[in-house]
């Protein structure tokens, strides 16, 4: 047998779907498989639900800034991009007598399109404040966490199959799987979570910390047998080193290793977080250029690694909005090119060997755009306070639909509740009906629920 026959039967194991594997059905090819994959996502409801889930600015602020939707579509175009530039980089080894050995493993254009739109599927209503909202309800029932339901969503909840959820290939499942360790392993870690977890739950959610209920980065136990056969293929000492988690001192500890796939997808969202949301701060006139030049242009960092020139800042902040395109299409480009692989000692398996990067120069650099948009713009006043209001509004439908399911809950919601067989298995139900819901359904369940003046038998939310 030839390297690229063992190589390509390697691969058959990676085009496997969930559903397949459980009767036993043969892969089909990748070409086929992966483009399937895309196509699910783009077609499923949880994707299209993104148009309407915040990713920094309400959605009411304008119709110019971006959502979930159109930061996935921005992930998925740049994560595209990244490997066309790793193969254009293996081209010009080849023409050079050096074929890399990566080259068989990066992932198609279909493959890494439909990790990267799929990989905020699980995000709740009102981003990371709705997390940690139905985290803290969750706190004795499994938790929630954004990652985790995006594997919930792939392998349960989505309406392709009917138990086995969008049903993904193996590698595409495997490139969503940011943090691969169980939800209930991770909060034995920090003594302090599960010490608060005991404590009864608040009367008035106004006087919550939710500081104090973030996450951990982890996957849910009931999704624990996906988790098992997406893992299959690896050798046990590359399943041990890919879960082992890192102690943190004060914290949940954490899992340091991510497949290839993965890695470029993370590049991919990085750099639509540091640069393409920066674009929208800056069209809102939240980043003025002297705060950008004190804390980017003029930075240590920045002055280390001059990654471009003063006209780049004249064009971000030009009054006019093409050349502000045109810079951050600039910034995009040179981190894309930036793109180089890596080899990973500790794993046998090429998937988890091979790892992406950028430059050391291109990525400290995005390191510092990102802090400084999370700075000046996640961690405002005015958009932590939007954020509170989304967290408040979580909690209390939770409440509400837990305390009254059969009355407040759609029938076929309820159906499910009904038929769950654990108090666990219940509020997950209630938990993954909220999950689902758009910033605007939300708030108009809310407003039906506990406004006197709104809301009507006749509203079809």
């Amino acid at each position: 047998m030839t390297d690229s026959s063992q190589v390509e039967q390697e691969m058959r194991a990676w085009t496997q779907r969930y559903t397949d594997w459980l009767e036993d059905k043969e892969a089909r090819s990748p070409r086929i498989v992966y483009q399937r994959d895309r196509a699910r996502v783009i077609h499923s409801a949880s994707f299209r639900r993104l148009q309407a889930k915040t990713q920094i600015f309400g959605l009411n602020e304008s119709d110019f800034y971006r959502t979930r939707l159109t930061h996935s579509m921005e992930v998925a175009q740049i994560g595209s991009g990244l490997v066309e530039q790793l193969v254009t980089v293996a081209l010009e080894s080849e023409q050079q007598g050096q074929t890399p050995d990566w080259l068989d493993w990066l992932p198609s254009f279909y493959l890494i399109e439909a990790v990267c739109l799929a990989h905020d599927l699980g995000h709740p209503p009102y981003g990371h404040g709705g997390e940690t909202a139905l985290n803290y309800m969750m706190r004795e029932h499994g938790g929630f966490e954004g990652n985790a339901q995006t594997l919930r969503i792939l392998a349960k909840l989505g309406e392709y199959t009917p138990k086995n959820g969008i049903d993904l290939s193996r590698r595409a499942t495997l490139g969503v799987l940011k943090y691969p360790a169980l939800y209930d392993s991770v909060i034995q870690t920090w003594p302090g979570y599960m010490t608060r977890c005991a404590e009864p739950e608040v009367s008035d959610f106004r006087t919550l910390s939710m500081r104090e209920w973030h996450p951990p980065k982890s996957l849910y136990r009931e999704e624990a047998e996906v988790f098992e056969w997406v893992l299959a293929p690896f050798s046990e000492s590359d399943r041990e080193a890919f879960t082992r988690l890192t102690k943190v001192s004060d914290g949940f500890d954490r899992t340091g290793h991510k497949a290839l796939d993965t890695t470029i997808m993370e590049l991919a969202d990085d750099i639509a977080y540091g640069i393409h949301d920066l674009e929208d701060a800056v069209a809102m006139g939240m980043v003025p250029k002297d705060l950008w030049c004190d804390e980017v242009v003029h930075s240590e960092v920045f002055q280390q690694h001059r990654l471009w020139d003063e006209t780049m800042t004249e064009r971000l902040f030009s009054p006019r909005s093409k050349d502000r395109k045109h810079a951050i299409s600039q910034m995009v480009g040179i981190m894309i090119e930036s793109i180089r692989i890596d080899e990973h000692p500790d794993f046998e398996h090429p998937l988890l060997r091979y790892q992406a990067h950028l430059g050391e120069g291109e990525m400290a650099v995005l390191e510092l755009l990102k802090r400084f948009v999370y700075t000046h713009v996640i961690t405002l006043p005015e958009v932590k306070g939007m954020e509170y209001k989304g967290q408040l509004i979580v909690l209390e439908l939770f409440k509400s639909l837990r305390a009254n399911p059969q009355a407040l809950l759609p029938r076929n919601t309820f159906a499910k509740y009904e038929r769950a067989d654990t108090v666990r298995a219940k509020q997950r139900v209630i938990c993954d009906y909220i999950a689902g819901m758009t910033n605007t359904y939300a708030s108009r369940l809310y407003n039906k629920f506990f406004s006197a003046t709104q809301g009507s038998i006749f509203d079809r939310l």
